[in-house]
């Protein structure tokens, strides 16, 4: 490979208070091979003294007295960067030695390309039941879908510096960790551009989820915001979490609920709940044989009632954010969110 055909990558890391994870992702990221051109860091706000860290490595630091939301950090590292590929990390994701060398070939092997996203590992750094689950749900998610990605993704996405300037970078009225790299995957692919997940490129995501941390952010900050943005592009790509047979567990999701609840009412519809259950879990077999050859049966049990409670709350925040939409009545709870935390005002 001649080196002079090798793109130079710029790693851009936003950072709110990343505590352990932060320092372990920049010890990571010390022992890439090849190295990057720079790596930046946007301190954005913190208080536990995150930029510290970032000057401990030797980062180009950018640190902002009050937080203003991952799109902005992002975009203010991007707009300083010098590299012919920004590659954006979140700041509880490790890499791999490799990582870099990867993702400088895929692009240098394919001109047309404009941004590849990556996968999570399937071994996540918290050792809690519900960071594994969701993290290995992620990395299984990523690893079946099709490599023509229809979105982009901010924790392991690199995209070319004149195409990110040309499309304009995030959109920073999301002020939060939200959906601002879903919205410009749907930006970019709007524009002409191609995405390509690599399933190859995969780093390690280190987040400890509690079940309240992961229904706030799954629902306030994921499942309504992109309920909003399908509605406003009417776009609905089945791809990745929205593809056929996640929707089509949505309605049996649904159903087998009002078929309990209304079995109160006419016992004999309980003889029906069972169908609906087998039928939710042949559709979902793969996913379930996916989680037994990782982590065994007993893991597989506790995974079922989350994966279903996970159709049950994506199906109702996308009815209500419809409903929102079209009524244009319904607020939406008031909420903040420190990052990876979300809380109520």
């Amino acid at each position: 490979m001649d080196s002079v055909d090798i793109p130079s990558i710029s790693v851009i890391i936003p950072v709110y208070n990343g505590g352990k994870a932060f320092y372990e992702c920049l010890s990571k990221l010390a022992l890439a091979d090849p190295s990057p051109l720079e790596i930046i860091v946007v301190a954005d706000g913190d208080t536990d003294g995150s930029w510290l860290v970032a000057q401990e490595f030797d980062a180009t630091l950018i640190r902002l007295e009050t937080s203003g939301g991952p799109a902005k950090a992002r975009n203010l590292g991007a707009w300083t960067a010098r590299g012919d590929i920004l590659f954006f990390v979140d700041a509880d994701v490790t890499l791999y030695p490799n990582t870099l060398g990867l993702i400088a070939q895929q692009f240098q092997q394919q001109p047309d390309l404009a941004a590849l996203i990556g996968s999570y590992d399937d071994a996540p750094g918290a050792d809690n039941f519900l960071s594994q689950y969701k993290n290995l749900f992620h990395h299984y998610t990523h690893q079946v879908s099709s490599e023509v990605a229809s979105t982009f993704w901010g924790a392991c996405g690199a995209i070319r510096r004149s195409v990110f300037q040309t499309i304009g970078g995030f959109d920073e009225a999301y002020r939060k960790p939200c959906i601002e790299d879903i919205e410009l995957g749907y930006r970019l692919k709007r524009a002409g551009y191609s995405i390509r997940l690599c399933k190859d490129i995969q780093v390690k995501h280190l987040k400890r989820w509690e079940p309240i941390s992961l229904l706030k952010a799954e629902i306030f900050y994921r499942a309504l915001p992109w309920t909003e943005l399908i509605l406003r592009d009417r776009r609905c790509d089945a791809d990745l979490n929205l593809n056929y047979a996640n929707r089509l567990s949505v309605v049996l999701v649904f159903a087998l609920m009002g078929n309990i609840f209304a079995g109160v009412l006419i016992p004999w519809l309980w003889l029906v709940a069972p169908v609906l259950a087998v039928g939710l879990l042949l559709i979902n077999l793969d996913v379930y044989r996916f989680f037994y050859d990782k982590r065994g049966l007993l893991f597989t049990l506790q995974v079922i009632p989350w994966h279903w409670l996970y159709f049950f709350y994506g199906g109702a925040a996308f009815a209500y954010g419809a409903l929102r939409r079209y009524l244009g009545r319904l607020p939406l709870p008031e909420l903040t969110l420190v990052w990876g935390a979300p809380k109520s005002k």
